[in-house]
């Protein structure tokens, strides 16, 4: 560690809901150094996607409260003005949905050259263009001046992702944010596009967060891995170590309710209730012990913190010392998600 390019100090990302503000994100900490990639994992509503649109500044009326450190800026409160010149040359964020993210109204070499251009105006209109088919041959696009001239409609939506991603790096970012960036996709071209995320780290050196709630994308793809619930990190860990020795009861449930292939399992464990709207989210003790109620309240800490177990591992609340499922009392047992 000791090159990060992105420090996050204490981030509170509250909304208003009719009176009052309830914060999405509550109180997260975190690093991303060059050339690591950062998996953020956890159910729809933890607050995974809310934490990379506090980052990028995207949020238009949320309240966003702490630090934001990028390179030599608190990004938390610039000004747009000063954001939006970050934003797509060293900041770059690959969308879940991309027929959302592209104009429907303009050729694809137009869109990627238009990001070029706002950072590089200098740039001959014929040199952007060879730019432009670069990145569309570098995302994987086989026949780049033919899909240079094509609207998104007329891509398949493994063709429109490649296109989102060449526009996330058009200007060769530092940080790059990919938030489910492989949802609405079959299983090859998953594959191929995590590929070319991998590929991307190694060739530019860039500090990457990985949104994503798919624990086998987590265990092929993060070198450090952040498990969120309710807004708040409950474990923090080396991929290696959290599949290892996972500890948090909401990182081993998560855990345990993936099938694995070499294994025989009637029953796979299923993690009751919900996470809590934000309005309905109790704010003090542990977030998460309403879900495990077998475990006695007094294994809770009444403000739960990250403690430090190991070099590099955190995690949140002492009910971890204390929890096992109530289906095999007996210790569960810990399988890597490949």
């Amino acid at each position: 560690m000791g090159n990060p390019v992105l420090e996050i100090e204490n981030l509170r990302t509250s909304f208003r809901i009719k009176d009052d503000y309830y914060a999405a994100v509550d109180g997260v900490s975190l690093t991303v150094e060059k050339n690591e990639l950062l998996a953020i994992v956890g159910e729809s509503g933890c607050g995974k996607s809310a934490l990379a649109f506090s980052i990028m500044g995207l949020h238009n009326k949320a309240k966003v409260e702490g630090n934001i450190h990028f390179k030599n800026h608190n990004i938390a409160n610039i000004s747009p003005a000063k954001l939006n010149k970050l934003r797509g040359k060293e900041m770059g964020m690959i969308f879940q949905d991309s027929l959302s993210a592209l104009n429907p109204l303009m050729i694809i070499g137009e869109q990627i050259g238009e990001i070029i251009y706002i950072h590089n105006p200098k740039l001959s209109k014929k040199d952007r263009k060879e730019r432009v088919i670069s990145l569309l041959q570098k995302v994987g696009i086989v026949r780049p001046e033919f899909t240079y001239d094509q609207f998104p409609h007329e891509l398949s939506g493994g063709m429109r992702q490649r296109v989102v991603i060449a526009m996330a790096i058009a200007n060769e970012p530092e940080l790059l944010i990919a938030d489910e960036p492989t949802t609405a996709l079959d299983v090859t071209i998953q594959s191929q596009i995590l590929d070319l995320l991998k590929e991307l780290k190694e060739d530019s050196q860039a500090g990457i967060i990985l949104i994503t709630h798919d624990l086998a994308v987590v265990a092929e793809m993060a070198d450090r891995v952040a498990v969120m619930y309710a807004g708040q990190i409950v474990e923090l860990a080396d991929v290696y170590t959290l599949f290892e020795n996972p500890l948090h009861p909401y990182t081993r449930s998560l855990l345990n309710s993936v099938p694995h292939a070499n294994e025989i399992q009637s029953e796979l464990h299923v993690i009751e209730g919900i996470v809590p709207s934000l309005q309905k989210l109790e704010r003090e003790g542990c977030r998460f012990s309403p879900r495990i109620p077998w475990i006695d309240s007094s294994a809770h800490e009444k403000n739960p913190v990250l403690h430090e177990v190991s070099p590099g591992h955190f995690v949140r609340c002492t009910c971890y010392q204390h929890f096992s499922f109530p289906e095999n009392s007996k210790e569960d047992h810990h399988h890597v998600v490949s």
